[in-house]
C-alpha cells in the first residue's frame, strides 16, 4: 500500500451496545460536525504507509477471547461529554500494538491511553453542562464485548474501512495440536 493518510484503530462493539452509544451521540452532538458514529479509538494516527504492518499486528494480537468493557459514568469534557470505559483487558491489547509502532506514535498516541467513547463534542460548556446532568442522572452502567478491533484510513474528516479483526474465543479457535 502507498497510501500516507494515517491509520486509526478502534474497539469494535457488540452490537447492541453500538447501537445504544450511537443513539446517544446522534442525540448529543451536533449534527454537522457528527462525521463518525460513536467510537472507542485505540490510536488516532498509526503510520498510514504500514497499513500492512498495522493489520498484522491487528491480527496478531485479537488472537485471544473478546474481552469485556465496562460502560461507566459519563464524564466532562469541557466543551462536551464521554463515557468511561473499564477494560484492562483492552489496556493490554492497546500496549501490544505501542510497544511494535513505538518509533512511530504521535504525540497523542504517546500519552496514557485513557478508553472513553465521546457522545458530545464541540459545544459551549453549558450546553455540555446540561447533558452532562441528564446523563448521569439516567445512566446505568453496563458490560459490553469488545467484538474486535477496527483499522480505518482517516480522510480529513470521515474515515475509510480498511479491516475488522474479531477477537478469537476459544469456542471459534481451532484444536491445539
Amino acid at each position: 500500500m502507498t497510501d500516507t493518510d494515517p491509520l486509526i484503530v478502534s474497539a469494535l462493539l457488540d452490537a447492541d451496545s453500538q447501537a445504544e452509544l450511537d443513539a446517544r451521540r446522534r442525540r448529543w452532538f451536533p449534527p454537522g460536525r457528527r462525521i463518525v458514529g460513536a467510537h472507542l479509538t485505540l490510536f488516532h494516527a498509526l503510520p498510514g504507509d504500514r497499513a500492512d504492518e498495522v493489520a498484522a499486528a491487528l491480527e496478531d494480537v485479537t488472537d485471544r477471547p473478546a474481552p469485556s468493557a465496562g460502560i461507566g459514568e459519563p464524564f466532562a469534557l469541557g466543551h462536551g461529554v464521554a463515557h468511561r470505559i473499564d477494560a484492562p483487558e483492552l489496556v493490554r491489547v492497546h500496549e501490544e500494538i505501542a510497544r511494535r509502532f513505538a518509533a512511530d506514535l504521535t504525540h497523542q498516541d504517546r500519552q496514557r491511553w485513557r478508553p472513553h467513547v465521546t457522545v458530545q463534542n464541540k459545544v459551549d460548556p453549558e450546553t455540555a453542562r446540561a447533558t452532562l446532568a441528564e446523563l448521569a442522572a439516567s445512566h446505568r452502567p453496563w458490560t459490553a464485548t469488545v467484538t474486535g478491533v477496527g483499522l480505518w484510513r482517516y480522510r480529513g474528516g470521515p474515515w475509510e474501512a480498511l479491516g475488522a479483526f474479531p477477537f478469537r474465543d476459544d469456542r471459534t479457535r481451532p484444536p491445539a495440536g
